[in-house]
C-alpha cells in the first residue's frame, strides 16, 4: 500500500476498511493524489460491478473517464477543496457507472494525522434516485450544470422539513421537483398532495384546504375532510402559491405558524402534519412591496429557495428531454419515434419561452405528422426558429465527425470553445472524451491551459 501512498500505511488502511465495511453507502479511501487506495463492499457491488480495475487509478479517470483531475475539467473537485482547507467537502456530480451515467452526491472528508495534516480522504457515494442522467420515461432528466445546480440544493434540503418554494418560469417542471423533495424525504411513504392555487376564489380555497363540517354552507350535507388533512404525515405542494387572495394569505400563514387549523363551520382546533413545498412564476417579494402579496408569508414559505432553470439555460439537456418525452407519450399502441439530426438542432437552437411544457407539446403535435415514424423539420412548425449558423446548437446533436471536425478548426481557448458551442467546460471535456480525441495543441489553436 505504501506505493501508492506514503502518508497513510497499511495498518491505517486496514482499520479504514474495516469500519467503512460496516457502512450501508459506498466508500472509497482516497490519497491526496486522487488515488483510490481501498472500497467497502457497497461500493464495490454498486459502482464497479462491471470488473474494470479501480484500485491505484485515479478517482476522476475512474468516475468521469478524465484524464486530468475535475477542476481542470471544468467540475467542481471536492478533493482540492477539502486538501486546502482541511474540512468536509460535498458536491453533486454525473458518474459513469456499470449502470450508465448516473447523479451521484459525493461527501468527501479528510483523514487527519496527528498535527492535523491532511494524509488521504473518505469518500461517500450516493446515487441521486430522484432524477435521471440517461433518458427516462418518468420523472426529473438532465445533466446540465444548471439541472445539476438545482437538483443539488434539492438533495440538500429534501432530508430536512424545511419549507421549500420553487422559483422559475412556468414549464419548467415544479412540479416534478417537488415530487422530487417528497421522495428525497422522511415522508416518502406517505402522501404527497397538490393543491393548484390558481383561479380558486377564497371560499373554494378555504374549503379545498382546510375541509368543511356538515352544514358549514348550503350542500355541505356531511363532513369532508380537507386537502391539509389529506396530506398528514406526507407532503403539502402548493402550486402557484402566488395565485392566493389576499384574505387567504392570513389563515395560510396561521397555518404554517402554529401548525393548526379549523375545518370550515367547525370549532375544534386541528393539528396539521405536513412537509410545505411552494411553487410560482411570479415575483412574489415585488408582489409583496406592491401589497399584492403578505410578506410575512413570503419569509414563512421561501426557508429554502430553488430557482429552476429555464429550457434555453439547459440545452445540452434537450436531446435527453426529447428521448425522454418521446417515450413518455408513445403510449402502449403508438410506435416508437426518432428525430432527424436537422430536428434536433432546430429543437436546441429554438428559444423555448413556454420551456419544457412547449418542447413536449411540440413534439405530440409532431408525431401526428411523422407518419414513416421519423419526426424531421418540416414537422415541428416552430413558430419561431433562429438558426444559429456560426455556432453549433450543441455538441450533444453532433455527430462525432462533425464535432471533432468543428473541434479542430477552431481558433481560440478552451473557455471560448465551450462558450461558442454553447456548452460547459466540463461538458466539454465529456465529449471530447466520449469522441477519444484531445483539444489541439497547434499554435493559434485551442490550449488547455488557456
Amino acid at each position: 500500500m505504501n506505493q501508492h501512498s506514503k502518508a497513510l500505511d497499511s495498518a491505517d488502511l486496514h482499520a479504514l476498511l474495516s469500519y467503512l465495511e460496516h457502512d450501508a453507502v459506498p466508500s472509497i479511501v482516497m490519497s491526496t493524489e486522487y488515488e483510490i487506495l481501498a472500497a467497502n463492499t457497497a461500493y464495490r457491488r454498486q459502482f464497479a460491478s462491471d470488473g474494470k480495475p479501480y484500485l491505484g487509478h485515479k478517482c476522476y479517470a475512474v468516475s468521469h473517464h478524465y484524464d486530468v483531475p475535475c477542476d481542470q475539467a471544468g467540475e467542481h473537485c471536492p478533493l482540492r477543496v477539502a486538501r486546502a482547507s482541511g474540512t468536509a467537502e460535498r458536491v453533486l456530480h454525473v458518474h459513469h457507472t456499470p449502470r450508465g451515467p448516473e447523479h451521484v452526491d459525493v461527501e468527501l472528508r479528510p483523514i487527519l494525522d496527528a498535527q492535523a495534516k491532511v494524509i488521504g480522504f473518505v469518500e461517500r457515494l450516493e446515487t441521486v434516485r430522484q432524477a435521471s442522467a440517461q433518458a427516462n420515461d418518468q420523472g426529473l432528466v438532465g445533466s446540465s450544470p444548471a439541472f445539476n445546480r438545482a437538483l443539488g440544493d434539492l438533495r440538500r434540503v429534501a432530508g430536512s422539513d424545511l419549507p421549500v418554494l420553487l422559483l422559475g418560469p412556468s414549464g419548467t417542471g415544479k412540479e416534478l421537483f417537488a415530487r422530487a423533495v417528497h421522495e428525497g424525504s422522511a415522508r416518502a411513504n406517505k402522501p404527497f398532495v397538490v393543491v393548484d392555487c390558481s383561479g380558486l376564489t377564497d371560499t373554494l380555497f378555504e374549503s379545498e384546504l382546510f375541509g368543511y363540517e356538515r352544514g358549514a354552507f348550503t350542500g355541505a350535507q356531511s363532513r369532508k375532510a380537507g386537502l391539509i388533512e389529506t396530506a398528514k404525515g406526507g407532503t403539502l405542494f402548493l402550486d402557484e402559491i402566488g395565485d392566493v387572495p389576499l384574505s387567504m394569505q392570513v389563515k395560510l400563514l396561521r397555518l404554517i405558524e402554529s401548525g393548526t387549523y379549523r375545518r370550515v363551520g367547525g370549532l375544534d382546533m386541528i393539528q396539521a402534519d405536513f412537509r410545505l413545498v411552494a411553487a410560482t412564476h411570479k415575483p412574489l417579494l415585488e408582489m409583496a412591496s406592491k401589497g399584492q402579496f403578505r410578506e410575512d408569508l413570503y419569509y414563512r414559505i421561501s426557508a429554502f429557495p430553488i430557482r429552476l432553470p429555464a429550457l434555453r439555460d439547459r440545452r445540452e439537456d434537450i436531446a435527453l428531454l426529447v428521448e425522454s418525452l418521446l417515450a413518455r407519450g408513445a403510449g402502449a399502441a403508438r410506435k416508437p419515434m426518432r428525430v432527424s439530426t436537422q430536428a434536433l438542432l432546430m429543437l436546441a437552437d429554438h428559444d423555448w419561452p413556454g420551456n419544457i411544457r412547449e418542447l413536449r407539446n411540440v413534439l405530440e403535435r409532431a408525431r401526428l405528422f411523422a407518419d414513416d415514424g421519423e419526426i424531421r423539420p418540416e414537422h415541428l412548425r416552430l413558430d419561431t426558429i433562429h438558426v444559429a449558423l456560426a455556432r453549433p446548437a450543441s455538441p450533444a446533436l453532433l455527430d462525432d465527425a462533425a464535432f471533432i471536425a468543428y473541434v479542430g478548426a477552431f481558433q481560440g481557448s478552451r473557455k471560448a470553445l465551450a462558450a461558442a458551442l454553447g456548452i460547459s467546460e466540463r461538458s466539454l471535456y465529456r465529449r471530447l472524451d466520449a469522441c477519444k480525441t484531445t483539444l489541439p495543441w497547434r499554435p493559434g489553436s485551442v490550449r488547455p491551459e488557456s
